[in-house]
């Protein structure tokens, strides 16, 4: 069942049909054109395992001058989706009304510049196939209802139009984790140190981060007198994201491990960890 999420007689609505893609008439689909579709401002969606992450998009919007969008039984917007539009394998609804300016009019069109949020609940990503460059495409929906006041009758009528691809779509990416740690500490200058490290990502499915084999992270130094890091070396993940190499000490100061990300994977630094060299 699509999910629409924009007013509560709307998703009500769309719950009492059943359908698992509504279809739209074309004798009654509107002459909209939507433009300049920008997502999350062309950068890529890093969502972890919790937190619902908030994505901004922007568009323009050109419609018919008698055409009223109200957000009540019409809406227009947004949405994100993978696969085909008649064959979505995921998508992602607006669930709130754009904020609209009009910039231009003409004796038959109203052209709008358009800011909506997309909420992306990790809950709602449902495979790692999820981590991948989405489509974006505009949408418009309306919804004729009529609830008898002796609840022994119901009418409903609904449209929904949606047109995409548009724009470079957006990347969704799984969040990372990395740590450090240093040792031995305190240490003779000059001895050899361990730096373990352990680099995972975000599993949709499980909820939880699992490790991630095979990524190269470097291993960086900071000097206590310094502001900047330095590379030392590139380290490779092991069995569980397992990272671990040793180095000689030389003065007081951080290590850390740098993770620069993949086409699925996001970025992910470590914090530094401190070693006292005597």
């Amino acid at each position: 069942m699509r999910k629409l999420a924009i007013g509560t007689a709307m998703s009500g609505a769309l719950a009492l049909t059943g359908l698992v893609a509504p279809v739209a008439s074309a004798a009654t689909s509107p002459d909209l054109v939507f433009s300049a579709v920008t997502v999350n401002s062309g950068k890529a969606i890093v969502v972890g395992t919790t937190a619902t992450v908030k994505v901004p998009v922007t568009y323009t919007l050109t419609r018919p001058s008698d055409l009223t969008v109200d957000y009540k039984s019409t809406f227009a917007g947004v949405l994100l989706y993978r696969g085909t539009l008649s064959r979505m394998a995921n998508e992602i609804d607006p669930e709130d009304a754009p904020t609209c300016t009009t910039t231009a009019t003409t004796d038959t069109t109203v052209t709008e510049s358009c800011k909506e949020i997309l909420a992306i609940d990790p809950e709602n990503l449902y495979a790692a196939s999820d981590a991948t460059t989405w489509k974006a495409a505009g949408l418009y929906s309306k919804i004729d209802q009529d609830d008898d006041d002796s609840d022994g009758h119901i009418s409903l009528g609904y449209n929904y139009d949606a047109w995409g691809p548009l724009g470079s779509g957006a990347r969704i990416k799984r969040a990372a984790k990395l740590t450090v740690n240093a040792s031995p500490e305190p240490v003779k200058k000059g001895a050899t140190i361990t730096v373990t490290g352990k680099l995972t990502r975000a599993n949709w499915e499980t909820g939880t981060y699992a490790g991630y084999t095979s990524q190269k992270a470097t291993l960086q130094f900071r000097a206590k007198s310094s502001n900047s890091y330095t590379t030392v070396k590139t380290v490779t993940s092991g069995t569980g994201g397992a990272l671990k190499t040793t180095t000689k000490a030389t003065k007081d100061g951080y290590y850390r491990y740098v993770f620069a990300g993949t086409t699925t994977t996001g970025s992910a630094t470590a914090a530094g960890d401190y070693i006292d060299v005597r």
